[in-house]
C-alpha cells in the first residue's frame, strides 16, 4: 500500500500535462502510486496518460467515457486509491520539489491526522512565482501541531482549493464525502472536511505551483456557468442540516458564502454583463434562506467587508456596482502614487548626492560592499577585519541590506543601500571596496581609491569575453561596463590565469594587485578547535564523513535545478556520511529540492562560506569558483559534471575543467556516488591532481593576503608611487613575503591530528610542475589573447618571482 495516491483529473491540458506529470514522477520520495483520470479530453491529453503509464508502473490511467467535469472526475479516481493519504493536483499546475517528502515527514510527526492543511505559491507565464499564499496563517507558531476547527477557525477563511490538502483515505470513506458535479465544484467538499475532521493539521512550505493561466481556466471565463455557485451552497447547508452537531458552524459558513457571491458579481470577466443584476438577487435569496437563527454569534471581521456583505444581502446591486467602482479607482490612484513616490525619492536622493559631492573627502572613512548588499563576507569582509587591526585610525562602514545588518561586526556602521547616508558615503569616503561594481550613479572623485576585489577566480567567461555569448550576457550593456570598470584603482588578482583574464575582460587602467584572496586567509590561520567549533554548531556528528556539495548557477536554466537528488545520495551513503548543502547565492532563498529525515542539512543561508569549507571533508561540486578556494585546504575535491558541454557552450570556460580537475571527475549521479562511497575521492592519483591545480591556482594564497592589501591600499599606496599614472607598482617593505606552496600548513581536517599526513600538505607531485601556461591546446580551451611564447614567459616570470607583484 503505497504512502500516497496522487489523483489528477485531465481534460484539454495537453500544453501542460508533461510538467504536471513530470512534478509528480520525478519527487525525491517514491511510495506514490499516481492516478490520472482522462475525463474524455478532445485533445492528445489520453495518448500522453497512456504513454506515461506505459514507462512507469506507478502510473495507472483512467479513462472516462463522457465529460464529467472536475467533481467526478476526481471521485473515480479516488474510487482506485490505495493509498494512505490521497492528494488532488490540476493538471496544469505541478508539485514543488521535495513535498512528497516533506508532507510524508509532517504526517508522521503529527500522527496522522485527518487533514493536512499546506500552502501554495502562484506560478505565472514568465516563470516567476509569487511569496507563498498563506504564510501567516500556516507558519508553525500560528497554531497547535495537531489541532480540531474549533481550534483554529480562521482555517475556514482559506481558499477552498482540495489541491492544498492532504486527505487520510480511512477519513474520506468513514464521512461519505465525495465531489458533486459542476463549476465550484470544491466548495461542498472543502468545508464538510474541515467540519468533520478530528485531527488537522497544518505545513507551511509550497508543496504546490498553481499556474496563473491567461486566458482559458474556469475563473476567468465569462457565462452562466457561475450560477452553479447557489445550488453547491445549497449542498453545503443541506450537509449541515443533516449534522445538527455541526449547526454552530453556520455563521462562520454563511459570511463565507456571503463574501464569495461578493467576490463573482465584483470580479471582472466571469459574470455577463446582463446577468450580474439577476445574480446579486439570487445572492440575496440565498443569504436570507440559509442565514444564522437570530442572537448566533458572528465572527468579527472589518468594516468594509462588512459593508460588502450588506450589499450582498439587500441585493442592492447599483450600490454595490458604483462602490465597486470607487474602490478600484481608490486602488488604480493608490498605484499611481505609489509609482511616482520612487522617483520623487530618487530625485531627492541625487540632488543630496550632488551637494556632499561639493564637501571635502574624509581621509578616514572606507566604505565596504559584498554581493550586492548581501551581508558581511568575502574578501571585502577579510580587508575591513585586517584594516581596523592595522590602522585603528580608520573607521568603516558597510552597505548592506538591514536584513543582513546582524552578520556585522561589532564597530562597523551600518548603511542601508540607497539612503542619504549611503550617498553620503559614495561621495565623501576616502577608500571603497567591493567585490561587485557600485552603482551607475555614483562618480569617482578625485582622491578616492576604489578596490575591486572580485569574488572567484573565473572558469566561466567573464566581462567583454561574454560579447560572444549573448544569450548568457542577458542584455548587459558593455559600454557602461567600461565606464564601471575605469573607476577602479586596483584589481586583486588570486593567481596568474586571473590576472590574465581581468586585464583582458576589464580592459581598463587600473593596478593589479597580485596578492591573494584574503577571504582565503582563514583557511591557513584557523585551529583544529576552529574546526571541530564550527562543527559542532553545524550539527554535523564527530566522526561523520562531511561533504559540502555547491553547485553554481546555470546562465541557460530558470531558477534552480536539482542536478542531484540529495535524498538518494544521502540514502546510499549511510549514516556515515553527512552533506552539507549550499545553494548559489542567487537562489539561497528557494529552499531544497528535498529533505530527507537525517544526513542532510542546508546551510545556504549561513554567512560565512569559508567555515562550511573548514567544516568539511570533501568538497563536491560544478563549476563553482568554491574549487579554486576550496584548493587551499589541499582536502578531497570532486567535479560533479552532469552537463559540461551544455555549460560550456552556453557560457564559455578559460579551459576545460574535466581535464584539469582538482580531483575526480563524476559525469553522472551515480558515479559521484560511487567516487565517494568507495573512497575513490581520496587517492594518491586524486591527490596528484589537487596538487597540480594547487600549483596553478593557488600561488598566493597563504594567509597573508589581507595584510598585503591593507598594506599597500591603505598604509602605502595613492596618488603618487604606485598609481597607474605613476607607470610603476609598489609593495610596501612591510608586506609579508608570500609562503612558498610546499610550506604551507592549512587548517587541519576534521579528522586529522594536526600533524602531517592525510589532511596536511605534501611535496609537490610532478603534475604539478608541467608548465600549464603555455596553453597546450590538449589540455585547455583557453582563449588567450597572447601568444604561446608571451605565455611562457609570464609563467617563467612568475615561478621565479619571490614574492607578488603589483602590475599596472
Amino acid at each position: 500500500m503505497p504512502r500516497f495516491s496522487v489523483i489528477v483529473p485531465v481534460h484539454q491540458v495537453q500544453a501542460y500535462l508533461h510538467e504536471c506529470l513530470d512534478s509528480v514522477l520525478g519527487q525525491c520520495f517514491g511510495d506514490f502510486e499516481l492516478i490520472a483520470v482522462d475525463d474524455d479530453s478532445p485533445d492528445s491529453s489520453g495518448e500522453i496518460l497512456d504513454a506515461y503509464a506505459a514507462a512507469d508502473p506507478r502510473v495507472t490511467v483512467i479513462h472516462l467515457a463522457q465529460n464529467g467535469g472536475l467533481g467526478p472526475a476526481r471521485n473515480a479516481g479516488t474510487a482506485c486509491a490505495r493509498g494512505d493519504y490521497v492528494l488532488y493536483l490540476d493538471s496544469d499546475d505541478t508539485m514543488a520539489p521535495g513535498a512528497l517528502r516533506a508532507l510524508a515527514e509532517r504526517l508522521s510527526a503529527t500522527s496522522d491526522p485527518d487533514v493536512l492543511v499546506f500552502d501554495y505559491a502562484p506560478a505565472y507565464w514568465d516563470g516567476s512565482l509569487a511569496p507563498p499564499a498563506h504564510a501567516d496563517v500556516l507558519a508553525p507558531e500560528a497554531g497547535p501541531e495537531v489541532c480540531t476547527l474549533a481550534e483554529r477557525p480562521e482555517l475556514l477563511r482559506l481558499p477552498a482549493f482540495p489541491w492544498a490538502r492532504a486527505y487520510r483515505r480511512d477519513f474520506l470513506r468513514r464521512e461519505n464525502l465525495a465531489f458533486p458535479p459542476g463549476t465550484y465544484e470544491d466548495t461542498p467538499w472543502n468545508f464538510p472536511v474541515l467540519l468533520t475532521a478530528r485531527t488537522i493539521a497544518t505545513l507551511g512550505r509550497v508543496c504546490v505551483h498553481y499556474r496563473q493561466r491567461r486566458g482559458g481556466s474556469i475563473l476567468t471565463t465569462t457565462g452562466r456557468s457561475h450560477f452553479d455557485v447557489f445550488e453547491q451552497y445549497d449542498r453545503l447547508f443541506a450537509f449541515l442540516e443533516a449534522r445538527p452537531e455541526l449547526e454552530r458552524w453556520r455563521p462562520h459558513l454563511h459570511q463565507r458564502m456571503t463574501d464569495h457571491f461578493a467576490t463573482i458579481h465584483s470580479s471582472p470577466g466571469r459574470l455577463p454583463r446582463s446577468a450580474r443584476a439577476e445574480f446579486l438577487r439570487r445572492a440575496r435569496a440565498h443569504c436570507r434562506r440559509h442565514r444564522p437563527a437570530p442572537g448566533a454569534d458572528c465572527p468579527p471581521d472589518t468594516r468594509a467587508r462588512r459593508l460588502r456583505r450588506l450589499m450582498v444581502r439587500c441585493g442592492a446591486h447599483r450600490v454595490f456596482r458604483l462602490l465597486s467602482h470607487a474602490g478600484r479607482a481608490r486602488r488604480l490612484l493608490g498605484a499611481r502614487l505609489r509609482a511616482v513616490r520612487p522617483l520623487a525619492h530618487k530625485a531627492v536622493l541625487r540632488g543630496h548626492y550632488l551637494l556632499q559631492r561639493r564637501r571635502p573627502l574624509d581621509p578616514g572613512l572606507a566604505v565596504f560592499s559584498a554581493y550586492w548588499g548581501r551581508g558581511y563576507s568575502c574578501n571585502p569582509a577579510a580587508i575591513e577585519a585586517k584594516a581596523r587591526e592595522l590602522v585603528p585610525d580608520i573607521r568603516t562602514a558597510w552597505i548592506c541590506d538591514p536584513a543582513y545588518a546582524h552578520t556585522l561586526p561589532p564597530g562597523v556602521r551600518h548603511i542601508r543601500p540607497d539612503s542619504a547616508a549611503y550617498w553620503t558615503a559614495l561621495a565623501r569616503a576616502r577608500f571603497l571596496v567591493s567585490n561587485v561594481n557600485l552603482p551607475h550613479g555614483y562618480r569617482k572623485r578625485p582622491g578616492q581609491l576604489l578596490l575591486q576585489t572580485h569574488h572567484g577566480t573565473p572558469l566561466k567567461h567573464m566581462g567583454l569575453d561574454l560579447m560572444a555569448y549573448p544569450a548568457a550576457a542577458d542584455g548587459m550593456d558593455f559600454e557602461r561596463l567600461l565606464e564601471h570598470t575605469d573607476r577602479w584603482d586596483y584589481s586583486l588578482s588570486a593567481n596568474p590565469h586571473s590576472t590574465l583574464v581581468w586585464e583582458r575582460a576589464y580592459p581598463s587602467p587600473y593596478t593589479t594587485l597580485e596578492f591573494g584572496y584574503p577571504r582565503n586567509d582563514v583557511f591557513q590561520t584557523a585551529t583544529a578547535a576552529d574546526v571541530a567549533r564550527i562543527r559542532a554548531e553545524l550539527g554535523i556528528p564527530g566522526r561523520a564523513t562531511a561533504v559540502l556539495y555547491a553547485p553554481t548557477h546555470r546562465d541557460y536554466q530558470r531558477g534552480r535545478q536539482p542536478w542531484l537528488d540529495l535524498a538518494r545520495l544521502v540514502a546510499t551513503l549511510g549514516p556515515s556520511f553527512v552533506v552539507l548543502a549550499r545553494s548559489h547565492y542567487f537562489h539561497a532563498d528557494e529552499g531544497l529540492p528535498c529533505e530527507p529525515p537525517g544526513g542532510l542539512i542546508d546551510v545556504s543561508a549561513h554567512p560565512a562560506v569559508e567555515e562550511l569549507c573548514l567544516a568539511s571533508d570533501v568538497l563536491v561540486t560544478d563549476y563553482s569558483s568554491l574549487m579554486f578556494d576550496y584548493a587551499n585546504l589541499d582536502r578531497p575535491l570532486v567535479v560533479h559534471a552532469p552537463d559540461w558541454e551544455t555549460y560550456r557552450d552556453a557560457r564559455g570556460t578559460y579551459f576545460d575543467v574535466t581535464a584539469m580537475a582538482p580531483g575526480p571527475v563524476a559525469h553522472s549521479e551515480d558515479e559521484l556516488i560511487d567516487l565517494l562511497a568507495t573512497g575513490a575521492h581520496a587517492t594518491e592519483h586524486a591527490r596528484a591532481r589537487r596538487a597540480a591545480f594547487r600549483q596553478r591556482f593557488c600561488p598566493w594564497d597563504d594567509g597573508h593576503a589581507a595584510e598585503r592589501v591593507v598594506r599597500h591600499v591603505f598604509l602605502g599606496a595613492g596618488p603618487g608611487p604606485g598609481s597607474p599614472a605613476a607607470g610603476g607598482p609598489v609593495v610596501t617593505a612591510s608586506s609579508p613575503p608570500v609562503v612558498p606552496l610546499g610550506e604551507r600548513r592549512p587548517a587541519p581536517a576534521p579528522g586529522s591530528s594536526g600533524t602531517p599526513g592525510p589532511g596536511s600538505p605534501a611535496p609537490l607531485h610532478p603534475l604539478a610542475a608541467k608548465d600549464w601556461w603555455s596553453c597546450p591546446a590538449s589540455a585547455s580551451s583557453y582563449r588567450c589573447s597572447r601568444s604561446r611564447a608571451t605565455c611562457a614567459s609570464v609563467s617563467t616570470r612568475y615561478s621565479a618571482s619571490p614574492s607578488p607583484t603589483s602590475r599596472s
